[in-house]
């Protein structure tokens, strides 16, 4: 793992806080309570598994949590599973699934496992996807090149990571709090990758056949204080998911937070008292490459224009008769 110093541009990120983060979140108690967010997007996932016409005798979940995707998939589309996380106190309370499981407490930058060894790599709401920053731009992903490495050829990633406009409500208002009380801020959520880094940073990794798109769901609460409860932790909405930038902000003084609650229900408040939060979810599916992929076509190789589309009703009526 990196060394305990490793901080700044090259790596956002605190990996050690991160376990601690998760590992105290997984003993909260009725925890179920709390992951209605995570299995709704496991079981999107694996709705994306069974769209795949075949069956996975050895299947990977990365961050598996208590096993937010398990739960959701069948046996007779994954014969064995093997859950990673980087908190044991998740994989002890993992949910039981009728897949025979294997757990495994590793770093998912770190993957414990020799080459070509899975038919799927799978990975819910957890930073699947580390982007290590230069001079603010992409320049490699750890987590996409360890999972392309373990895959079998023709095998295949499925994930799903927050995207860039997650809780954009929340981080305006305490922006916007600071820079009135404080003359300044800083994050107070961890950063999140922009949609049109993923396909870049999943083709640098190795993966071809790439398929990305987005959904959003919002969850209404009573007010911001709720919010900041979820996220910390306390009804671990997104279960461990507090802050561990390097940069992060230890305390928000009280009169920011009063003025942020205020400015959020101005600017985001709905009719019945209600404030939104949005979660963005970015969904990707890659493939390693085997030669027994389809390839595209040459270029210069149709034999029909795409100007010829308008033509199309005529050309069918004409058939008809």
């Amino acid at each position: 793992p990196p060394p305990a110093g490793a901080s700044g541009a090259l790596n956002p990120f605190d990996r050690r806080l991160k376990r601690k983060q998760k590992n105290w979140a997984a003993l909260q108690a009725e925890p179920a309570k709390c992951d209605y967010l995570r299995e709704e997007v496991g079981g999107r996932i694996a709705d994306r598994v069974f769209d795949i016409a075949r069956t996975f005798p050895l299947a990977l979940d990365v961050g598996s949590g208590r096993g937010y995707i398990a739960q959701h998939l069948t046996k007779e589309t994954v014969e064995k599973l093997v859950q990673v996380d980087i908190a044991e106190n998740a994989l002890k309370n993992a949910v039981e699934s009728e897949i025979p499981t294997v757990r495994v407490v590793a770093d998912e930058e770190f993957l414990p496992f020799k080459e070509d060894t899975f038919d799927l790599v799978v990975s819910s709401l957890r930073y699947v996807l580390i982007i290590y920053l230069f001079c603010s731009k992409a320049v490699s992903c750890v987590c996409a090149s360890q999972i392309h490495q373990v895959l079998k050829p023709d095998g295949a990633f499925i994930g799903a990571m927050f995207g860039g406009d997650t809780l954009y409500e929340l981080r305006c208002s305490l922006q916007l709090a600071e820079l009135e009380r404080e003359g300044g801020f800083s994050p107070h959520v961890s950063p999140f990758t922009a949609v049109a880094d993923l396909g870049h940073l999943l083709a640098r990794a190795g993966f071809n056949t790439l398929t990305v798109d987005t959904d959003e769901i919002q969850v209404n609460y009573p007010g911001l204080f709720e919010v900041m409860e979820d996220l910390q932790g306390k009804y671990t909405l997104c279960m461990g998911e507090s802050n561990c930038s390097w940069n992060r902000k230890p305390l928000l003084h009280r009169e920011t937070m009063l003025a942020a609650a205020a400015i959020y229900q101005e600017m985001y408040g709905n009719s019945d008292g209600s404030v939104p939060a949005t979660f963005q979810i970015y969904y990707m599916i890659g493939w390693k490459y085997h030669e027994s992929q389809a390839k595209p076509a040459q270029r210069g190789s149709a034999t029909v224009s795409f100007g010829d589309l308008a033509k199309i009703e005529g050309l069918l009526k004409r058939g008809k008769k």
